[in-house]
């Protein structure tokens, strides 16, 4: 059985592991965001070899970033709040 000592490391850096994660899912969020936001011609010219219309392809590119971004908070955010209520606890 491992020493408190042990779990509070392993606790530690899974924190670190999901705040880090976090981060650059929303880092993917805003590059993914300035894409669309600046350069909509060019998926809408992706979206053509497809057959999609470009409200098909904002209608996807809007979804896919929804879904991503509840992704990364029930994944990335939650348990890492929930890690860091752990720790607090353990250390009071």
């Amino acid at each position: 059985m491992p020493d408190s000592k042990e779990v509070t490391e392993l606790l530690e850096v899974s924190g670190k592991v999901l705040l880090r994660s976090f981060v650059l899912g929303y880092l993917l969020l805003l590059v993914w965001f300035a894409l669309v936001r600046l350069a909509p011609n060019l998926l809408h010219g992706i979206g053509k070899l497809y057959d999609l219309t470009p409200h098909e392809v904002d209608l996807g590119n809007y979804c896919g970033m929804a879904f991503v971004k509840l992704c990364v908070l029930v994944f990335f955010l939650f348990p890492y709040i929930a890690i860091r209520l752990v720790l607090r606890q353990r250390a009071g």
